[in-house]
């Protein structure tokens, strides 16, 4: 599986393009906002021959959502979301006004990921992994055989995503932290929404959230 990072927006979000062996490919959270975002990320997807066949969104905050109705209407994907981030999609104009980012028409959902443990495109597998906090219907995606997680804005590096929007809860979010994210293992690769790569040994040794839960916990034991 070979993965790129294209950051759009003025939230500077992380747009990423999945592909394997067979050219197909899924876009994760498609924030391409305007028309030389949209040439730059087709340009990419033409350059290396590959065929995008649906877009997957960690969840549905309007930086994430911005470029899918172009991805839809270009190729003629499928969307997919979990249906409990179905509301902020209704409200993404309201959001975009309050960081002061034009939104436009977003798009309807065709895969409810809810009810969706895995995505298929060429011989690749992503699991879907609900992570709850940062919205309610958050997921990662996980690829075990690269030792890859997309994990939106539920994991960044020496950081966690905000739990104080419409929908956030930080129990929740450090739940899905510790219970689905770290088990994956310390060599694996972190792909956040927002900023730079990083992996789940660095975060446990290094994110300030996990680590004080972390340190609790083992005092909680002694």
């Amino acid at each position: 599986m070979k993965t790129a990072t294209l950051t759009f927006n003025p939230i500077q979000e992380n747009t990423y393009v999945v592909w394997d062996e067979t050219h197909e490919a899924v876009i994760v959270d498609a924030g391409n906002s305007n028309d030389r975002e949209n040439a730059a990320l087709e340009h990419f997807i033409a350059e290396h021959g590959l065929r995008p066949v649906m877009a997957v969104n960690t969840h549905g905050h309007f930086d994430h959502t911005l470029g899918v109705c172009h991805l839809k209407e270009r190729y003629g994907i499928p969307f997919a979301l979990s249906a409990k981030d179905g509301f902020l999609l209704e409200h993404a104009q309201t959001s975009g006004s309050i960081f002061g980012v034009k939104v436009g028409a977003m798009p309807t959902v065709d895969i409810d990921l809810d009810r969706t443990p895995e995505i298929r495109f060429g011989t690749t597998v992503l699991q879907v992994i609900p992570t709850p906090g940062h919205t309610p219907g958050h997921v990662a995606f996980y690829e075990p055989q690269s030792g890859v997680v997309f994990t939106g804005d539920t994991l960044f590096r020496e950081s966690i995503g905000r739990t104080d929007l419409p929908g956030g809860d930080y129990s929740w979010i450090m739940r899905s932290i510790l219970d689905k994210l770290l088990p994956l293992g310390d060599g694996t690769r972190v792909l956040p929404g927002h900023g730079e790569e990083t992996t789940i040994g660095h975060e446990t040794l290094y994110n300030p959230f996990v680590t004080e839960v972390l340190n609790n916990e083992v005092d909680c034991r002694q």
